[in-house]
């Protein structure tokens, strides 16, 4: 049994055969998704999808690039919603940063929207998805100015500092763990706690190896436990039990 912690299946990609992603994903044990927020466009196709299927969830919030979408009366209306989990993914994306003269307002903005999400979260007792890109330092500023703040670091970027974080946060490993050029993530997971070891695809993007110039899917989750188990040299039935407790610890599925 695998629980797929981060899917975006309300993109357009899956929008012909979704049905069929999910039963081919189920066959390959993975019998929970969460659908992450990442523009408030896409909530209410996030919903929907929750409602139509048990094993999917989803989460409200509004990603680094859309913080202009930010809505807090939809967070408001949909968060007591049976089947949201979480809050995000917000956080900080320095990736693709504007000219000089506009960048620290950029930053700025990035930096008020994260942190109101980070409020809602601890005000309604919901963990955080936080997505961080080239943003380690001051990401982990702002959270540990929040000491209630808890949830997953998606995606986790491999930044050693970010362990600190370890006493109340978790860390979503996907498809780059099997990439070629992921020495620094294969370096560092055998340090993460194993009790803070998360799986997840962030499909429809980060397809894993052999797949990669694919679609990402939930039933590539075992393809990316057989890879991580590898590196902690632990087997993948303990992986798989272990990060599935992690998960449902985490977001307290009804």
């Amino acid at each position: 049994m695998f629980i797929d912690t981060h899917c975006h299946l309300d993109h357009k990609d899956y929008e012909n055969d979704l049905e069929e992603v999910l039963k081919a994903s189920l066959e390959k044990g993975v019998t929970q998704c969460v659908i992450p927020g990442a523009d408030m466009k896409d909530l209410k196709r996030a919903i929907e999808i929750s409602e139509k299927f048990e094993g999917v969830f989803f989460a409200i919030g509004a990603h680094p690039y859309d913080v202009e979408s930010f809505d807090e009366s939809l967070f408001e209306k949909f968060v007591e919603h049976q089947k949201c989990v979480a809050i995000g993914e917000c956080g900080l994306d320095y990736y693709r940063l504007p000219e000089l003269h506009e960048r620290e307002n950029y930053k700025n903005k990035q930096k008020e929207i994260f942190t109101k999400q980070i409020e809602f979260s601890i005000q309604h007792n919901k963990p955080l998805i936080i997505h961080i890109r080239e943003a380690s330092f001051d990401s982990l500023n702002i959270l540990k100015s929040y000491p209630k703040a808890f949830g997953v670091l998606h995606c986790f970027n491999a930044d050693g500092m970010l362990l600190e974080l370890s006493d109340r946060f978790y860390y979503g490993i996907g498809g780059v763990s099997t990439f070629k050029n992921a020495k620094r993530l294969v370096e560092i997971l055998p340090k993460i706690p194993k009790n803070r070891l998360l799986l997840e695809t962030d499909s429809p993007y980060l397809t894993p190896h052999p797949f990669r110039g694919t679609r990402n899917s939930p039933m590539y989750i075992p393809l990316i436990a057989q890879k991580i188990a590898e590196i902690i040299n632990i087997e993948i039935e303990e992986l798989a039990s272990l990060s599935t407790h992690n998960a449902q610890t985490l977001f307290s599925f009804p």
